[in-house]
């Protein structure tokens, strides 16, 4: 099934899908108000502001299942993220990124390999999957890999050069 396809609620409650974003690049990720790696919404923040006039979008999915560091209401998060770091990228109603109660767009994720090979689990806050124009995932980052990583911005922008190929 295509990712364009799956429905999606935005954080403000609001049904949504993909498909307002087919043709531009995506760099998707779990993310959460209360974790070590929390700051990396300045940096996504901060690609979200670089390459969007080029083609890209990030989108955040606030995920709880890791030790509950997203506990909030979507106003809560709504709230912090706009305050603290200014995040102006979509932001999608919390979903669950692993287990029985999977979202299916993390059903399609979790099956594309990081670059050691492996697919599987998010295995924390803040994992990352980039999405080209057409609807592939292309690419996994870890969460420990920062959103100004020279592989993730090599990656981005090969990406986006599809967007200008096409």
């Amino acid at each position: 099934m295509s990712i364009y396809a799956l429905p999606l609620t935005s954080l403000a409650g609001t049904p949504t899908s993909l498909l307002d974003y087919r043709g531009r690049s995506l760099l998707l990720v779990n993310v959460a108000s209360k974790c070590g790696l929390t700051p990396q919404y300045e940096g996504l923040e901060a690609l979200q502001n670089a390459y969007q006039g080029k083609g890209l979008t990030v989108i955040g999915f606030p995920c709880n299942q890791f030790g509950g560091q997203e506990p909030g209401t979507a106003e809560e998060i709504a709230t912090f993220c706009s305050a603290t770091y200014g995040v102006t990228f979509p932001m999608m109603q919390k979903i669950d990124v692993n287990g029985p109660d999977r979202h299916p767009l993390y059903r399609i994720l979790t099956g594309t390999p990081d670059a050691e090979g492996e697919a599987g689990d998010v295995r924390w806050n803040f994992e990352k999957f980039l999405v080209d124009p057409s609807g592939e995932v292309v690419a996994r980052f870890r969460p420990a890999t920062e959103p100004d990583a020279p592989e993730l911005i090599s990656a981005i922008e090969a990406s986006l050069e599809r967007i200008d190929a096409g």
